[in-house]
């Protein structure tokens, strides 16, 4: 099964290619945004688990979560802040396994897993494939603005999460696969040629993204390690171990080649 790692930035454009993945492709998708806000619903360990470690405080009447006012707490404190990942994202990567496997089980040949900390929660290794949809900071900012400013979103705002997330630039020496959604869109363009294609669009990368999928998948060599990795676990779980670690081994090469020609220029 290929499982491919999803990323981007705010307002970078990774919410539509999900999109296109999931209602034009029709490849199964795993949000782990939404799988943050399943693990913290009433009842759940993990929310028994944060009250137990912030407080009763960070609940609404209902019992719901608070989230604002959890936020308050965990993000102005670094030592509260690894408190709050620890208990999060270990809920949400168990979920994420357990919802993989059972894609497994089915026969499914891809799956996509959707992230914005792909890289910095160290998913990326795990994949078969990383994308980044990226575009350069300016962009998001104008888009960020564009988008939240009858939100009540001031400039000032949009820099200050902008500059809490990894710069996409930094996430491209991560990425296999780089969808560039820089380009500006210009309707008019679009709707006095209606029948003509732009090759550099998102929704053609993404086209030909999901192409190369399926052919890499239904070679001989695919369907062949798909059908040992599936017939045989033992064996597949080491494949994916081996595969993992030779990935983390071919990222550092490429990490520190980058470094080297930073410090060339």
């Amino acid at each position: 099964m290929l499982v491919v790692g999803l990323t981007g930035g705010i307002a970078s454009g990774k919410s539509t290619v999900s999109r296109l993945i999931q209602e034009r492709h029709h490849i199964p998708l795993i949000d782990l945004d939404l799988l943050a806000r399943q693990v913290v619903e009433p009842g759940t360990t993990t929310l028994i688990a944060l009250v137990k470690a912030f407080g009763a405080e960070i609940l609404q009447p209902d019992g719901t979560l608070n989230r604002p006012a959890l936020g308050r707490i965990a993000f102005g404190d670094e030592s509260k802040r690894k408190e709050l990942n620890k208990i999060t994202h270990s809920a949400i990567r168990k979920r994420m396994v357990w919802l993989l496997i059972g894609y497994w089980l089915r026969g499914t040949r891809i799956v996509v897993v959707d992230t914005p900390l792909l890289v910095e929660a160290g998913l990326w290794k795990w994949c078969g494939e990383a994308v980044l949809v990226w575009c350069s900071a300016e962009d998001q900012l104008k888009r960020m603005l564009l988008r939240d400013t009858d939100k009540g979103l001031t400039e000032e705002d949009a820099r200050s999460r902008l500059a809490a997330q990894w710069d996409l630039n930094k996430k491209k020496n991560y990425a296999d696969v780089v969808l560039d959604n820089s380009k500006p869109l210009r309707p008019h363009e679009a709707a006095s040629n209606p029948g003509t294609k732009d090759e550099d669009s998102l929704e053609e990368q993404v086209q030909r993204l999901v192409a190369r999928w399926r052919r890499q998948t239904a070679s001989v060599t695919g369907v062949a390690k798909w059908l040992v990795a599936w017939l045989v676990p033992p064996v597949g779980l080491l494949m994916g171990y081996l595969f993992a670690k030779r990935r983390e081994w071919e990222f550092s090469v490429r990490l520190r080649t980058a470094g080297e020609d930073a410090k060339a220029e």
